[in-house]
């Protein structure tokens, strides 16, 4: 399955990244690598993980404390946040457009 990302995600991506990348170049790496297995598993498998309390399914990173937030339209994996797991529950919905 194809795989779309909304706008923001980038500098989602890019904040997390500038954050490990100051602490080692093995941890973004790191970061990276689970972030992309994480997104592999989701596309071929969309409806493997669980829904969060806004309505959109939730992609937990395993080692490290983020998670990505996505829905499937038109036979699309729809990614419409990258947000820490203790970040406020609202960051990010409001991209999503139902």
């Amino acid at each position: 399955m194809e795989a779309r990302f909304h706008k923001r995600v980038q500098s989602d991506l890019d904040e997390i990244f500038f954050r490990y990348y100051k602490v080692s170049e093995e941890l973004g790496e790191g970061f990276f690598s689970e972030f992309k297995a994480g997104l592999a598993k989701a596309c071929r498998n969309p409806g493997f993980f669980h829904f969060d309390a806004c309505g959109l399914r939730r992609c937990n990173l395993e080692r490290f404390p983020y998670h990505f937030l996505y829905d499937i339209r038109d036979g699309t994996l729809r990614i419409w946040v990258l947000r820490h797991n203790q970040r406020r529950p609202s960051f990010g919905i409001r991209r999503f457009g139902r």
